[in-house]
């Protein structure tokens, strides 16, 4: 990317689709690198017994409204997705990957980390089941209950997360299903949105997590990161709830609260990984 280029503030046009837009060439130079810190993902000990594995939950929509009629392109954010699945994919857990519709999964494939051969191949790993995942009503109907071989479940950040998962009486279920049934929930940066699935029940009330700031969401357009603001603040409706956002800032800061495990942003990608692969481990050796 030439410097003049890097420094364009605008949204770049996505030609897919009528007044949608990627980040700009300025907001890409400062927030996405082509390698990721994906240090500590050494596990001497690695689950070997072939039945646990973890339910990803991924985003099946693209364009998000903004407040301004434009619409951003976006999806699950590539870091925030296999860099979690990268640590726990080591630890010996595999995955089964649903959306809502069984549409594909939608990916901001801006923010791949191109030369990053350990991500990429994880991404070519499950690929197959990125274009072709399951469809979360069947896996509800088939997959979930007290014998169910789901250990967790884990929820990719990117603004994608924002598009239905948050109403989705799906997600819902699968994730009173993990309450009650004593499972792993592992989320980072726009992903806690989905919590909001839960509306009324009270399973996560007085819980901690981490999260996108709000305040942060607000500032993306001036870089043109987004072509326009958010026309609603998660973050706000998760303290309605009675979540506790222990962040204000992005750091890689992480979170443990009981079960439930989250992250910052995509500075947290790796510990969050790290964080979800040790307690899984962990949980799996003391049965």
């Amino acid at each position: 990317m030439s410097t003049q280029q890097s420094v364009d503030k605008r949204p770049t046009p996505d030609p897919a689709e009528d007044n949608a837009f990627f980040p700009s060439p300025y907001s890409l130079s400062q927030f996405t690198a082509p390698k990721s810190d994906l240090s500590g993902a050494e596990y001497p000990q690695p689950y070997t017994g072939g039945r646990w594995k973890i339910l990803v939950i991924g985003a099946d929509e693209r364009y998000l409204m903004t407040a301004n009629g434009t619409m951003f392109s976006t999806g699950n954010h590539p870091v925030e997705t296999l860099l979690p699945m990268y640590h726990m994919d080591k630890a010996g857990f595999g995955f089964d990957i649903a959306t809502i519709s069984g549409n594909p999964v939608k990916f901001e494939f801006w923010a791949m980390p191109s030369e990053d051969e350990e991500v990429i191949g994880l991404f070519r790993k499950y690929a197959h089941q990125f274009k072709q995942p399951l469809k979360l009503t069947d896996v509800i109907k088939h997959s979930l209950g007290e014998d169910a071989d789901y250990i967790g479940v884990f929820i990719p950040g990117g603004h994608g997360a924002l598009i239905g998962l948050p109403e989705s009486e799906e997600v819902k279920a699968v994730l009173e299903w993990a309450a009650a049934n004593d499972k792993f929930v592992i989320s980072l940066c726009h992903g806690p949105a989905a919590f909001l699935a839960v509306n009324d029940s009270p399973i996560y009330q007085g819980y901690k997590i981490c999260a996108f700031p709000d305040v942060l969401d607000e500032m993306t357009p001036d870089i043109g990161y987004m072509p326009g603001h958010l026309t609603w603040k998660f973050g706000e409706k998760l303290k309605a709830l009675g979540f506790e956002i222990v962040n204000d800032k992005i750091s890689g800061e992480t979170c443990q609260d009981r079960k439930l495990l989250t992250g910052d942003s995509p500075l947290a990608g790796n510990t969050l990984g790290k964080l979800a692969a040790t307690a899984l481990l962990q949980e799996v050796h003391k049965r």
